[in-house]
């Protein structure tokens, strides 16, 4: 198995291992283009192989923890350099036949050659070592992540991009990095049905002859295809991401989409003329069917356009939510402010255990969506406003809105300070903070540790089996 592995995907003659020396023309062990033996020593939060040659570190796709590797040293900086797998000379027993046959390439699923139970494993340790190396945070009980039974087929949205080659229409996935597409009609980690529909889409737009977006000539039609399903109901919605506002043949094509997709609830055309990798438009045109569909998390029913953020992953958000929902600890006489709060995911979740929950998001359509499934759901003491938290908060202390608890939800990128800021100054009994990045998490944990905070626990839960990453949920009171 380790001999047939290959990190890069080439099948040319294997280089062989320079010797370890201490001195190169660079002044450093490694140069680039030469290929070492190495030992993998550590996972990445990105879910490369941290590999030593000679006490320098390299960044290696593919490889594992406790594995020998041969390693190509692709880019090389003084302190660190990344690398390519040429070789596995000793594997690691977590190592398992990846799920995609261009895992290697398409970088979508990155750790689907490592045992699901070592993923676990390799997540909590991404939460101690940010909390500890970050935010100086070594008293925070991080416990085990809350995994799935079965970590495939979970995703109820994929986004597949569209590719001309050898005179047909392709579709798959982006390269780590780039724009160049890596083909594919397998996408192992999408509900089934998803997977079928693209397929399907493709195979049909290019018996219609229709072409894809070259964004170096900046030519062609189609850009994407994106599917979701509902995990409730089993309703499909279909868009086509296209440089015009029509298709050709277009009621044709429509009525053999209709007739082939089964559960097909609705079709969209978003038009998306931009230069940027933006995968939607501002426009979008219904084909046929309804505008929306309806999915779940718990008992709790939301309206999905297209363009709407919705959770990928319904079963994880649920456990997400309720674990955010028991660090709230509301009796039912609390006001709780949920800043970022999208589309009111966690509002509704906190509203039917809350005396009044405010809900703050910066984009309009998410805040009009809010509204709706408030409605929707017969939920009446939530509020929502558009703005910045950081912005909005302070007008609602001056207001006189006091939180007994406080949750933010917000971006990779973390918190606004001026958000924390805000968070510190209205002191609320609890702060609760859903995270998707680790590092950003330690950092503003400090910030709100410094202010007078404590983080109490952490939960980790694995809402994107497979990858590298991880979300977690954090207790924080106010001392």
């Amino acid at each position: 198995m380790a001999d047939q592995h290959r990190g890069n995907g080439r099948t040319a003659p294997q280089p062989k291992p320079q010797p370890q020396q201490t001195e190169k023309a660079n002044g450093l062990p490694v140069q680039p283009g030469l290929a070492y033996a190495a030992d993998v020593v550590g996972l990445t939060h990105e879910g490369k192989g941290v590999a030593r040659v000679d006490g320098f570190t390299l960044f290696v796709p593919g490889a594992l923890p406790g594995e020998k590797i041969v390693v190509r040293a692709e880019e090389v900086k003084k302190q660190y350099g990344e690398g390519s797998l040429v070789r596995i000379l000793e594997p690691s027993p977590d190592r398992v036949t990846p799920l995609c046959r261009v895992h290697e390439n398409c970088g979508g699923a990155q750790l689907s050659h490592m045992r699901y139970e070592a993923q676990l494993k390799a997540k909590r340790q991404m939460v101690i070592d940010s909390l500890q190396r970050i935010g100086r945070l070594d008293h925070v009980r991080v416990h085990p992540v809350i995994g799935m039974n079965n970590p495939v087929r979970y995703r109820n949205k994929i986004h597949a991009p569209f590719a001309q080659k050898n005179g047909h229409l392709v579709t798959g996935f982006y390269a780590p990095g780039t724009q160049d597409i890596v083909e594919s009609d397998h996408f192992p980690l999408g509900h089934s049905r998803i997977e079928k529909a693209i397929n399907t889409v493709r195979r049909i737009a290019d018996e219609f002859g229709l072409s894809a977006w070259n964004p170096q000539t900046r030519r062609g039609l189609l850009r994407h295809a994106v599917v979701r399903c509902s995990f409730a109901t089993g309703d499909l919605m279909v868009v086509l991401v296209a440089t015009g506002d029509r298709l050709p043949r277009q009621d044709e094509l429509v009525g053999l989409l209709r007739a082939e997709i089964d559960g097909l609830a609705s079709l969209c055309l978003n038009v998306n003329t931009g230069p940027s990798g933006e995968i939607m438009g501002d426009r979008t045109v219904v084909l046929w069917g309804a505008d929306t569909i309806r999915d779940k998390i718990g008992d709790i029913e939301f309206v999905i356009s297209p363009r709407s953020f919705f959770q990928v992953n319904p079963v994880q958000t649920a456990k997400l939510y309720n674990k955010a929902l028991e660090y709230a600890g509301l009796t039912g006489e609390e006001t709780v402010i949920d800043a970022y709060c999208g589309i009111g995911t966690i509002s509704l979740f906190l509203a039917r255990h809350a005396r009044r929950v405010y809900g703050v998001e910066i984009v309009p359509d998410a805040v009009e969506d809010a509204r709706l499934n408030a409605r929707i759901n017969r939920i009446r003491n939530v509020a929502f406003e558009t703005g910045k938290a950081e912005a909005v908060l302070p007008r609602w202390r001056k207001q006189g809105i006091r939180a007994d608890v406080i949750v933010v939800d917000p971006p990779r990128k973390g918190c606004d300070r001026r958000l924390l800021e805000s968070i510190i100054a209205m002191g609320p009994k609890r702060v609760v903070y859903v995270s998707c990045n680790p590092a950003t998490l330690a950092r503003d944990l400090r910030i709100l540790e410094d202010g007078g905070f404590r983080a109490l626990e952490a939960q980790p839960v694995d809402m994107f089996p497979q990858t590298a990453h991880v979300e977690c949920v954090v207790l924080i009171t106010r001392l």
